[in-house]
């Protein structure tokens, strides 16, 4: 006769008790917890910064401009500062809190620039040109709204001027 089983092959053969598990210490914690963090980033489809960046649709007299929208106190102030270079037809739109005078500077900024101040009806104020690396005050001839800097003589060579109206604004900002 053969040797009777210690179970019954019509159930599960019994379960060994667990083992003991122990807990890990701080420093493995912290290996697990930095190795998972750089496997999310390195396995994670990265978005290149945007070059430009978000930018809006301006037209002023039938020429188009794309802009980068400054529309806090912290974008207005870096502005266009430490910029290599800027697209040919590619600019900044600082947008203010209130109509008032307006004035700008070259601090930090590398590119000769062309500065267009807006008066709340969308038409430009004035027009300055302005060098790199300067401190000099450039201001609007009147209460603005808007200032649009892009390349030196961008406004120039299109035959743009005081009292032309810059188009999109409204869309971009939300009011006139």
């Amino acid at each position: 006769m053969s040797e009777v089983s210690k179970w019954d092959r019509t159930q599960r053969p019994p379960t060994p008790p667990p083992e003991r598990i122990e807990p890990l210490s701080a420093r493995r914690r912290g290996f697990l917890a930095l190795s998972a963090t750089m496997s999310m980033f390195v396995l994670t489809p990265r978005i290149g910064k945007a070059d430009p960046l978000l930018t809006f649709p301006l037209r002023i007299k039938g020429h188009a401009l794309r802009v980068e929208l400054a529309n806090t106190p912290d974008t207005r102030r870096i502005g266009l500062m430490n910029r290599r270079q800027l697209g040919e037809n590619s600019g900044m739109l600082f947008v203010f809190d209130a109509p008032s005078r307006q004035a700008m500077w070259m601090k930090n900024t590398l590119i000769p620039l062309s500065v267009a101040f807006v008066g709340t009806d969308g038409r430009i104020l004035n027009i300055e040109d302005m060098q790199p690396l300067t401190e000099d005050a450039h201001a609007s001839d009147g209460e603005a709204l808007y200032a649009i800097e892009t390349n030196v003589g961008w406004f120039r060579t299109r035959k743009i001027g005081a009292g032309a109206r810059v188009e999109g604004l409204k869309e971009i900002t939300g009011r006139r």
